[in-house]
């Protein structure tokens, strides 16, 4: 169902909006998988898997966790893992509570190779969304974020860990 008030097509200023974002959303990927591609052969999603397994007990998920966290299917998550799995980055299992499921640990492997890569991806986010930004700018643009997730899903997206999130401003 559509509304019939809403415009039937993007004009002015929402037309830059729109632009601008749209344009940060194609450059912003491939900008943070060049370093990690380069440094250690590893995509920014890929990476994403490896912080998300390390940021959960026992360095363990449910693949359908993992993919929810993702915004991944789980076709395309489990090609990922399969690749970081054929690294030694990580290993997969049966849950051991529910035969159907897959469980996805992070290996101490994995866990290395997070750790030499986490300093380059966050000199990748650094260059690329932080400092061009004010205090002030990162502060909108976080609430900015936080309100088209909350247009999207009305469930939380993924927040950092309290220990890593204390140091706002």
């Amino acid at each position: 169902m559509t509304d019939s008030s809403a415009p039937n097509r993007l004009t002015g200023d929402d037309l830059a909006t729109w632009a601008a974002l749209a344009t940060v959303l194609e450059w912003l990927p491939p900008a943070l998988d060049a370093p990690l591609v380069r440094g250690f052969d590893l995509t920014h999603f890929e990476y994403g898997i490896l912080f998300a397994l390390a940021d959960a007990p026992d360095h363990t998920l449910r693949m359908t966790v993992l993919a929810d966290y993702a915004n991944s299917s789980l076709s395309r998550l489990s090609r990922a893992v399969s690749r970081i799995e054929g690294r030694g980055w990580a290993q997969r299992t049966r849950d051991p509570l529910d035969g159907r499921s897959m469980l996805t640990s992070l290996t101490e492997a994995g866990l290395e190779m997070l750790e030499k890569a986490t300093p380059v991806h966050a000199l990748s986010v650094t260059e690329f969304v932080l400092d061009p930004l004010t205090k002030a700018q990162q502060s909108q643009l976080r609430e900015i974020s936080l309100s088209i997730q909350r247009a999207i899903r009305k469930q939380e997206g993924w927040q950092p860990p309290r220990s890593l999130s204390s140091d706002t401003d």
